[in-house]
């Protein structure tokens, strides 16, 4: 029988109980609560994620009231480690000791491995009563749960961009801690982490493309010197610093002189090497505060931020030694061949990028014999703008036809007949006047415009000559090829369009090709000689004993005449070693059935000297300066009447 007063007694202890149990949810969501919002404070403050895992765990520890707190990574070896990242409350050391892995294994069985492999949180494992922590394995894990005073463990995934990356594992003093409401609590805190980590490396990986942006703008990949950009930035500032405290500063720039050669013959690749150890030779040579870059291509500058022109002399000399040595690239020993310009500042420039284009510009005047460097000297700018400028307008010139076609006579001296003519340029500059032919073909050549400027004097010259055949006049005209036309795929192709577009005569159009220029490329010049002649052109050797072929060479060529060069040609009248080879060259000529032109006849005696010598064709200021081909067909009926006179 029960009685009312022990149902009362009964109830009451129930009701306290109960009270207590409450009152322990409360403080343990109370503690978890607190832990939560402590991580967040630390995600926010968080610059590092070893530093974010390592105060995640002293905030579980110090601030949730947890005994242990650690964080483990799951290595993806063979063996499927953990790697301990961060522990406060048990030794790290201890823990990475104990070797265990999130594999299936008995060795796998911990709260971590456990959160790992299943991706869900591992709740409340009693290390001293658990069946999994009763093995032999765990044994040391169980001690060090009684020395530290703590019993149960639970551990949460960490998922990171939808892997889990490891665990966070917190050990409580209570058997029976982390209840539901506690684990929900947790369990964000866990997420907050994970996506802490993720936000950091998220950072770190933004960090380290900007570092390869800002690296790709102002170095250079091959040499990984400062590239042109950020020379200019340091220099700009380096004037300033100068202009501020009035002293002077030097720029030196260098140029491999050898390197186009080395790329064309070994490849780019035994380039690059050479590259790579002159960098590191000038790199060792550096003294204090010196800035060193690589510029172009082939070319390095050196920033001296002091010093005038005694300084950067000694710089140079220092960097000319240390260049000195060959270089060995694809198993030889290359001579880098370095010159080197120098500019300085206030004297040259007073802006980065003039002065050091003033430098670069100085390299063109370096002679070996004064020690391979050369100091700036003023002037030159503005000639070289005036280049760029009539390169432009030459371009222009080329296709608005405004060129000028020009003819120098040719005479049979046995005869005294015209005989044809030389066609010539001539450009007629609307600022500069008449322009040298010289200065015009090397701006042709340097803006790549031989072929354009090629292609008009052929079609002037087919079209002069189908004039002149309207005009009754049958005269022969021959043109220049240049060593660049000889690879010109389409040249012959449209000589036989022009030959077909103005119906005229082959042997009206010849075709004129330096000796040395034939011997360039042997082969490619036969090649294209043979084409030609088989259109039923004639073919001249011009400037013929200037280029050293041989009589082997010569007997091969598809030619019709040779062109005794003027240097021999002009004092021959007045010195025997010129006579002697001007009548040796008409020997070998006519010995090889061949015509053989004198070039340079500016005089009565020279032209009766060639008489005596049997020359046959002569060709000078003599018979007559260039002419416009206008003007041809009344210089032609003068020189019949004086002629006949």
């Amino acid at each position: 029988m029960t009685y009312p007063a022990d149902e009362s007694n009964k109830d009451s202890s129930n009701s306290v109980l109960k009270n207590e149990q409450l009152l322990t949810i409360i403080e343990r969501v109370t503690c978890a609560l607190r832990t939560l919002s402590a991580g967040n404070h630390t995600l926010l403050h968080a610059t590092d994620e070893q530093e974010l895992l390592h105060d995640m765990c002293q905030v579980v520890v110090e601030k949730g009231g947890y005994r242990i707190a650690s964080v483990a990574y799951a290595e993806h070896d063979q063996d499927k480690s953990l790697r301990w990242m961060a522990s406060i409350g048990v030794d790290k050391a201890f823990l990475e000791a104990l070797h265990y892995t999130w594999s299936d294994t008995k060795m796998g069985r911990s709260a971590a491995a456990t959160a790992i492999r299943t991706g869900e949180p591992c709740v409340g494992r009693n290390i001293l009563t658990d069946p999994v922590y009763t093995t032999p394995a765990y044994a040391p894990l169980r001690e060090n749960a009684i020395k530290f005073g703590y019993a149960a463990v639970t551990a949460f995934p960490l998922r990171v961009n939808k892997q889990v990356l490891g665990a966070l594992v917190m050990g409580a003093i209570e058997p029976d801690a982390f209840d539901e409401e506690e684990v929900k609590l947790l369990s964000e805190l866990a997420d907050d982490l994970a996506y802490g980590i993720s936000n950091l490396r998220m950072r770190a990986e933004h960090q380290a493309a900007e570092a390869t942006i800002v690296r790709l703008a102002y170095y250079d990949p091959l040499t990984e010197l400062p590239n042109r950009t950020l020379m200019l930035e340091h220099l700009q500032n380096a004037i300033q610093t100068a202009k501020h405290h009035h002293h002077a500063l030097a720029v030196l720039h260098l140029n491999v002189i050898r390197l186009r050669g080395i790329n064309q013959i070994l490849g780019y690749r035994s380039g690059d090497q050479l590259l790579q150890q002159l960098a590191q030779r000038l790199m060792q040579t550096l003294k204090e505060s010196e800035f060193l870059a690589r510029v172009g291509e082939g070319e390095f500058a050196l920033l001296l931020p002091r010093g005038g022109a005694d300084c950067a002399i000694q710089a140079a000399q220092r960097l000319a030694n240390a260049l000195h040595d060959s270089v060995e690239v694809a198993g030889l020993m290359v001579d880098p061949r370095v010159s080197i310009g120098i500019a300085l500042y206030p004297d040259h420039a007073t802006e980065a990028d003039t002065l050091l284009r003033r430098a670069n510009a100085a390299t063109n005047d370096v002679c070996p014999a004064r020690g391979g460097y050369a100091l700036y000297t003023g002037g030159k700018e503005q000639e070289c703008t005036r280049r760029i400028s009539l390169m432009g307008d030459f371009r222009q010139a080329i296709e608005q036809n405004e060129l000028l076609l020009y003819c120098q006579p040719k005479v049979d001296i046995a005869s005294q007949h015209v005989c044809g003519a030389e066609a010539l340029v001539r450009w007629q500059h609307p600022v500069h006047g008449m322009l040298s032919t010289i200065e015009f073909i090397k701006l042709a050549e340097n803006a790549g415009l031989i072929t354009p400027l090629t292609y008009w004097m052929l079609d002037a010259v087919f079209s002069q000559s189908y004039a002149w055949h309207e005009m009754g006049i049958a005269q022969a005209l021959s043109v220049n090829l240049s060593a660049h036309d000889l690879y010109d795929p389409m040249l012959v192709d449209r000589i036989q369009g022009l030959f077909s577009t103005w119906n005229v005569d082959p042997e009206l159009i010849q075709f004129e090709l330096t000796e040395s220029m034939l011997m360039e490329e042997p082969s490619v010049a036969l090649e294209t000689l043979t084409k030609l002649k088989n259109l039923g052109t004639r073919l001249f050797i011009d400037d013929f004993g200037t280029g050293y072929s041989s009589l082997s060479y010569l007997q091969k060529l598809p030619v019709d005449s040779i062109k005794i060069d003027q240097s021999f040609v002009m004092p021959m009248a007045a010195n025997n070693d010129s006579a002697v080879i001007v009548r040796s060259t008409i020997e070998l000529g006519h010995n090889l059935d061949l015509e053989v032109v004198a070039e340079g006849v500016n005089s009565q005696a020279v032209w009766d000297l060639l008489a005596t010598l049997e020359c046959d064709v002569a060709q000078g200021y003599w018979v007559s300066m260039p002419m416009p081909v206008e003007q041809f067909s009344s210089w032609e009926s003068e020189w019949r009447r004086l002629t006949k006179g």
